[in-house]
């Protein structure tokens, strides 16, 4: 059976979405994921309210309004790799730090899933914390995990978010 790499990115935005400090980037979120979406390689995302400027949002995590979860499916870790370091989106990654609290602790995993499988949210959160607690598996794993990435060790920026 075919496979693809999901991905789940989540942070917690400094302030509320409609706060002018997190303007920048709700402002972004529009054109980032839309090039995403015309990606090669891109599969699937996880869709929010269909509201411009308002991504996935409203997703809440443990209640919390400000958490932003970014869910998505790709062919292969090179199209997900691809997009997130060489293209525009690197540029707001780079910039996390001014939009993000630092979590202190994991917040991006992937793993593999039959090809036509949407993960949910839960699912992803559960993959999350599988990688929190047990370390990188081919269940859930990071970027240094990941045997064909190699764009993240030269091209990522600093752990502060």
């Amino acid at each position: 059976m075919a496979r693809h790499l999901a991905q789940l990115n989540v942070g917690r935005l400094v302030a509320d979405t409609d706060d002018p400090r997190v303007a920048e980037f709700m402002a972004n979120l529009d054109r980032v994921n839309g090039l995403g979406k015309r990606s090669p390689g891109f599969v699937w995302m996880m869709e929010g309210s269909g509201e411009p400027g308002q991504g996935n949002t409203e997703a809440k995590i443990d209640g919390d309004p400000r958490y932003v979860a970014n869910l998505t499916v790709w062919e292969d870790v090179a199209s997900l790799e691809h997009f997130v370091w060489n293209t525009i989106h690197r540029q707001f990654y780079e910039r996390k730090a001014e939009w993000f609290e630092v979590l202190g602790q994991m917040h991006f995993v992937m793993w593999w899933v039959e090809a036509g499988h949407r993960p949910t949210l839960e699912e992803a959160l559960a993959r999350l914390e599988h990688l929190k607690a047990h370390g990188a598996s081919e269940h859930a794993f990071d970027w240094a995990y990941a045997k064909d990435a190699t764009l993240w060790q030269t091209r990522a920026c600093g752990t502060a978010a």
